[in-house]
């Protein structure tokens, strides 16, 4: 179910209204109910895998808190395995599968192992990640395993962040089901308005942006480096309205119902260095991999270069839980490389760093922002040869090029505005204030309106449902 959809309007509508109607033994039962049918909008069958790993990792963290000595490590190993090989199935086989049966094609050897046709359940990496985050925290002892059935479902299936995040922690989360919520009309105004902001984000800016990018990104051989670079530059805010659009209506639409998520983005793009931007760019998956791979590889602890290849192996990991294709491994991979030279020159080269005033700000800014952009490019390609070449075009592109492109100039002008917005209301206005009732019932009145009569309505799937 599209959270940019009427589908989804009347089933938060139904779902809101009687979870407020309810008594606690009703709520929990009603969202269990609620997040089994938003995900099997999708696919029905997929509903299957989910219910295998709660029922593992339910009974794996009962036995993990019962147990002693190495019991315990074993029923984790478990625990991880039966999560990753799920993973490892629906989404990596059939990638390791071919490049598999290319390196034996060098040496004429033929690969017998068969080509999987199944589809990638959606959202699958997410709550994954999310389940394998329960078990890891009950082995550490920071989370009492969970003996309510139901509400273990429910702490994995939330349906506000069931498929695109955010990926949450089972300290954060849990012991607010059990919470007998009283409805704070606060809360739901602002619930409420990060709704309407972020569907704003999503079908007015990103979803606009899109037409540039798709026309320019399908087809890169037939554009010049001007239209290249403009899409890439339009890239950039799609993929962030598009996910932290999604991100802000699924935070609005559990604040309504008196949870609190995880803040998922803290304004990324006015990052001055590349460790700033993976500190506000999806922080639940870079603290994830933070706290479940990075330390336990030895995070700062080993020595220098260690420490510099513990890094590099993250991100790349980071690129590959993005989707198996190279593209997204080297889209990773970019962003370690960045940080290792950062963490280098800082060290060794400290007189090329620049100074901290406005100007080495500014100039921090946007050298940052140009390589996070540049990234971006492997991250959309279809695959590495359409990503060295959009590069290669981007690289020498002339002024005097013409911008190819399905929008009009004004059209053109419309979208550079709207990315002015969006990046003024973050600078000066993070938090939309709906204190007021009179500024609250403006400010989402004008933001609906201007989705009516400026949003682009054709059913585009978020861009994060795929991993």
């Amino acid at each position: 179910m599209l959270f940019n959809s009427i589908h989804f309007l009347i089933f938060f509508i139904i779902v809101t209204l009687g979870y407020w109607s309810l008594g606690w033994n009703g709520r929990w039962r009603l969202l269990l109910f609620a997040s089994c049918y938003f995900y099997m909008v999708f696919m029905p069958i997929y509903i299957l895998i989910l219910f295998f790993t709660i029922v593992i990792d339910y009974f794996a963290g009962i036995y993990i808190e019962q147990s002693k000595g190495s019991n315990r490590k074993l029923l984790l190993i478990v625990s991880l395995i039966s999560n990753i090989g799920i993973l490892a199935i629906f989404k990596y086989y059939n990638f390791f599968n071919t490049n598999i049966s290319h390196l034996l094609h060098l040496i004429e050897v033929r690969n017998p192992a068969p080509y999987l046709k199944i589809l990638l359940p959606i959202g699958l990496s997410f709550h994954t990640f999310q389940a394998m985050s329960y078990t890891i925290e009950v082995y550490r002892g920071n989370q009492k395993a969970e003996r309510h059935f139901g509400i273990y479902a429910l702490y994995v299936m939330f349906y506000p962040q069931l498929v695109a995040g955010p990926i949450e922690r089972p300290q954060n989360v849990i012991h607010q089901f059990y919470e007998k919520h009283q409805f704070n009309w606060e809360k739901a105004k602002s619930g409420l308005m990060m709704m309407a902001w972020g569907l704003f984000k999503k079908v007015v800016i990103a979803d606009r942006l899109a037409m540039v990018v798709d026309s320019a990104y399908n087809n890169p051989s037939e554009k010049n480096g001007l239209s290249l670079l403009v899409a890439t530059f339009f890239y950039t805010f799609q993929i962030y309205c598009d996910f932290s659009g999604y991100s802000e209506i699924a935070l609005g639409s559990a604040r309504v119902m008196g949870f609190e998520l995880m803040e998922n983005f803290k304004s990324p793009y006015f990052s001055k260095s590349i460790s700033e931007f993976w500190r506000r760019w999806h922080i639940s998956l870079s603290t994830w991999f933070r706290d479940y791979l990075y330390i336990p590889l030895g995070g700062n602890r080993v020595s220098e270069w260690r420490r510099y290849f513990n890094q590099f192996i993250v991100f790349m990991v980071s690129g590959l839980w993005h989707g198996a294709q190279w593209t997204f491994v080297i889209w990773g991979s970019l962003h370690g490389f960045y940080l290792i030279v950062a963490a280098a020159r800082n060290k060794y080269f400290p007189k090329l760093t620049f100074p901290d005033n406005t100007l080495g700000k500014a100039i921090n800014l946007i050298s940052t922002f140009v390589l996070v952009m540049l990234a971006w490019v492997f991250f959309r390609a279809k695959d590495t040869r359409d990503a060295l070449l959009i590069l290669k075009k981007i690289s020498f592109f002339s002024i005097n090029d013409s911008l190819e492109s399905p929008l009009n100039n004004i059209e053109i002008l419309f979208s550079l505005g709207l990315i002015g917005l969006l990046l003024w209301k973050e600078l000066k206005y993070f938090y939309i204030n709906t204190e007021s009732n009179v500024r609250f019932y403006s400010l989402i009145s004008l933001v609906m309106i201007l989705v009516y009569f400026f949003g682009v309505f054709n059913t585009n799937n978020f861009i994060y449902f795929q991993f």
